[in-house]
């Protein structure tokens, strides 16, 4: 069984934790992924997200590109064992050689500045993947997160709003140069809109069914038939809070939970539409998907949940290849 995750926030990690002083590498950490979990958890290719936090930083542009820098470095530090991945033929060889494949994305498209130059420039840079929104609004859209007056988060309202022109030209350059666009965060009138602007298939790299846990993170069952007629594919991400509702501190509710989620999705839009999107590195922790290293547990679980095994190829990586393999 080989494991495709379409969302981690590992890079960012590391960028902080070197900012911090602390030495820690892409080869071997404490955080959630690492080579050597990367291994233990049978992984064919990991995307890698540059994650930049609008409101923590002057430059959000410098900055993503010094994590993309550090990330260049990190990859020749795992010695060959991790190789970058631009198109769909490197992830075939690297399969045949045995190697990982690590893809990196961007996570907030406000990087951009609303200047479609750094777009080409993202892309000459190796990023194959764009989120078009975090969590703050930014030149393309609005994010699917909204706060009330004090600016706390109101985490089951929905918005409206669609993307703007530069947005939608966002959308349609990303296609032009063979770039997925990732809909996760976005808002509810964002997505339609790029339902009806890609003619490509395009994810929700980390992002769950509302339906199972009513979050607006997570995507309806009418967005999970949009994607799924658009040949595209979401990733079931393990943050507790877009799982469940229930009591998280129960041994195996987290699992059971992800079971369920997964359940739905096909049931909603058939077996192609749904992979792996973790999020790890980037949320909290998960009790019972810790690492990389577990990936290998959630597998055993779908057998044991009496999944067929072609549904089991697909759900831990087949689904998100043959998107990559289409617009790759």
């Amino acid at each position: 069984m080989k494991i495709v995750d379409m969302h981690c926030d590992t890079v960012s990690a590391l960028y902080r934790m070197k900012k911090e002083g602390q030495g820690e590498h892409l080869s071997s950490n404490s955080l959630s992924i690492d080579l050597e979990k990367l291994q233990a958890g049978h992984y064919c290719l990991q995307n890698f997200a540059v994650f930049v936090n609008m409101e923590q930083t002057a430059d959000p542009l410098k900055t993503a590109l010094d994590m993309i820098e550090l990330y260049e470095q990190e990859i020749q530090l795992c010695g060959g064992a991790v190789t970058p991945v631009y198109r769909w033929e490197d992830i075939s060889r690297n399969q045949q050689a045995g190697k990982i494949s690590s893809l990196l994305t961007i996570e907030e498209g406000g990087i951009l500045k609303g200047d479609m130059a750094n777009l080409q420039m993202l892309y000459d840079r190796g990023v194959r993947m764009i989120g078009l929104s975090w969590n703050y609004p930014n030149e393309i859209g609005m994010p699917n997160l909204q706060r009330d007056s004090q600016g706390n988060p109101l985490l089951t309202l929905r918005s409206d709003e669609g993307l703007t022109e530069f947005g939608i030209e966002v959308v349609l350059e990303a296609q032009r140069l063979g770039m997925l666009v990732d809909v996760s965060h976005l808002s509810d009138g964002g997505f339609w809109d790029v339902v009806q602007h890609c003619q490509v298939p395009f994810v929700a790299s980390h992002s769950n069914a509302s339906a199972v846990c009513g979050v607006s993170r997570n995507l309806t069952d009418n967005m999970i038939r949009a994607l799924a007629e658009k040949g595209g594919v979401m990733g079931i991400n393990f943050c507790e809070d877009f799982l469940c509702t229930e009591d998280k501190h129960q041994e195996g509710m987290l699992l059971d939970a992800v079971i369920r989620h997964i359940r739905h999705i096909i049931n909603t839009g058939g077996e192609d539409c749904v992979g792996m999107g973790s999020d790890f590195d980037g949320i909290p922790g998960n009790r019972d998907l810790k690492t990389a290293a577990d990936m290998g547990g959630l597998a055993s679980r779908l057998e044991q949940e009496r999944f067929p095994a072609r549904q089991i190829e697909k759900i831990c990586g087949e689904n998100v290849l043959r998107v990559y393999r289409e617009v790759l």
